[in-house]
């Protein structure tokens, strides 16, 4: 064959028994270089060559180093034009950025997406290698969580049952089995069997796309069927004799649904005003404020406290490890807890002989 170069090939030349080319590279550390190939036939080079050049233009690990280091400090509300969908735009749409960051574990979280996407690519021949393997991402911090002690969890129930609040049964699943915000407003009477002492835990209440969604738990491990000690079957026999006043009270107007919590009308609870409900009798019992979800860590306390079996508290909690639940097993100083444990059980007898 010729050793003419090709109309447009320009760096393919004839080199010692065959031919060389390149092309020109952006290193990982955002360099330029030559990157060759070489075979015994121009055929064989160019097609190299080809190839070579496709993935010059290809992703690259610098091309997703700085994706990550970006997502770190992009407002996600300015990104996806979530102010700009409302209607009536309250920040970042009308120029006030509510600097809605991603935190280190939602960028990790993301990272760890994308190598599935890029092999998904390269099946479809669209890209010839996986760079996002390359980067590295630092750790989440663990955020150390200070949740109630079995003392302010027995203050907080003693206050809402003193003020009837409506919510009391479902601050008791809450406090006592772990349940997570969802599987509270999920909770159907069909699956509480008061006589038997057994609730179901099966369904959770969302809101996904600005519409409640009612579906099942996110895993089969949330999934379980759970005893329900004196102190909740007593709140919850409370809580059916209290909406059933309620449907009679709110005559046509009820709304008829399976749900244990509901409005005064029989609909469903809006997830986020079961947390201003929460955080609203936080403050009129005089307890510290913490996050709904972390009451979920004084359930393992109060577990804990009572010397419970961590495989039985393990099931309640329903985690999927047993090193999640030996953790909070851990943090507990077993006398002085066992001493709130003892003043909050004499709390919860007197509930239950009302």
């Amino acid at each position: 064959m010729s050793g003419k170069r090709g109309n447009g090939e320009g760096s393919i030349y004839p080199y010692k028994n065959g031919f060389a080319a390149y092309a020109r590279v952006t290193t990982p550390d955002g360099r330029k270089k030559r990157k060759y190939v070489y075979g015994k036939t121009r055929t064989e080079v160019h097609d190299k060559w080809i190839k070579l050049h496709a993935e010059a233009k290809e992703l690259t690990v610098r091309d997703v180093r700085t994706w990550v280091n970006d997502l770190l400090e992009q407002c996600q509300c300015c990104a996806q034009g979530k102010d700009a969908r409302r209607e009536e735009p309250r920040c970042c749409a009308v120029g006030r950025c509510c600097d809605q960051v991603p935190s280190r574990r939602t960028v990790q979280d993301s990272r760890a997406v994308l190598p599935s996407a890029l092999t998904n690519a390269m099946t479809e021949e669209l890209i010839s290698k996986n760079v996002a393997g390359l980067v590295k991402v630092r750790s989440a911090r663990k955020v150390k969580r200070d949740p109630w002690s079995v003392e302010e969890a027995r203050k907080f129930l003693e206050a809402a049952s003193t003020a009837r609040d409506p919510l009391y049964a479902a601050y008791v699943l809450i406090l006592v089995l772990g349940f997570r915000r969802g599987e509270v407003l999920g909770l159907t009477w069909q699956n509480v069997n008061l006589d038997a002492g057994e609730v179901t835990v099966q369904l959770q209440l969302q809101r996904i796309q600005r519409r409640l969604v009612h579906d099942e738990t996110k895993t089969e491990a949330s999934t379980a069927i759970l005893p329900l000690p004196a102190i909740c079957v007593t709140a919850l026999r409370v809580r059916r004799k209290d909406q059933e006043a309620a449907k009679q009270a709110a005559g046509e107007l009820w709304t008829d649904s399976d749900f244990v919590f509901t409005t005064r009308y029989g609909t469903s609870i809006e997830p986020r005003n079961f947390n201003r409900s929460f955080a609203d009798r936080t403050s009129k019992a005089g307890i510290r404020r913490i996050r709904l979800h972390d009451t979920r860590h004084t359930c393992g306390s109060l577990l804990a406290a009572l010397d419970v079996h961590p495989r039985i508290a393990m099931q309640i909690l329903r985690h999927s490890k047993i090193a999640v639940t030996m953790e909070i097993y851990t943090h507990v100083p077993s006398e002085a807890t066992r001493k709130a444990l003892r003043r909050l059980g004499k709390h919860l007898g007197k509930q239950d002989r009302k």
